[in-house]
């Protein structure tokens, strides 16, 4: 099996009953977006070229940083950012590594609702050695994320 054409990206949707406009706000404002994926990024903002960063609140992942610099932002669309998959070891220096691109975007559904597709590709220049599980963790962490945004905008 060929690794590198089973495990490039991860593609995950969900349609959330809630307008664009909405799930917009969810998705770049960093409270909002500390706020349902984990992670204390408040005083900052998603801005094209700039880095976000801030300790992940999820049990477990305290002593995992959300680090990110943001690649674009189309308003209302597209989110995209650069990232380091599965940093979960203390002790690997992640920084020589290729990070994955994650994009996230709006589109219309039904009703007024509004459809989430995120995207997460370049896992092919993740070291082999640990390629296979940082996909797996995060083809898992997508799924729970999209649910996790679904659950903030509708009950919000």
């Amino acid at each position: 099996m060929d690794i590198q054409a089973t495990t490039d990206a991860i593609e995950r949707s969900i349609v959330i009953n809630a307008p664009r406009e909405r799930v917009w706000r969810a998705l770049t404002d960093t409270t909002e977006f500390g706020t349902w994926f984990g992670a204390k990024l408040q005083g900052q903002s998603f801005t094209a070229g700039q880095r976000v960063r801030g300790p992940i609140t999820s049990c477990g992942h305290e002593h995992i940083d959300f680090d990110v610099v943001v690649e674009r932002i189309e308003p209302q669309t597209v989110l995209a950012y650069r990232w380091h998959p599965y940093p979960v070891d203390p002790s690997v220096d992640y920084s020589a590594e290729t990070p994955t691109l994650v994009t996230f975007t709006l589109s219309e559904a039904p009703d007024g609702a509004t459809r989430v597709t995120v995207v997460e590709s370049g896992f092919e220049q993740v070291p082999p050695a640990r390629r296979l599980e940082a996909f797996r963790m995060n083809d898992r962490g997508w799924a729970a994320q999209l649910d996790c945004l679904a659950r903030h905008v509708e009950h919000a």
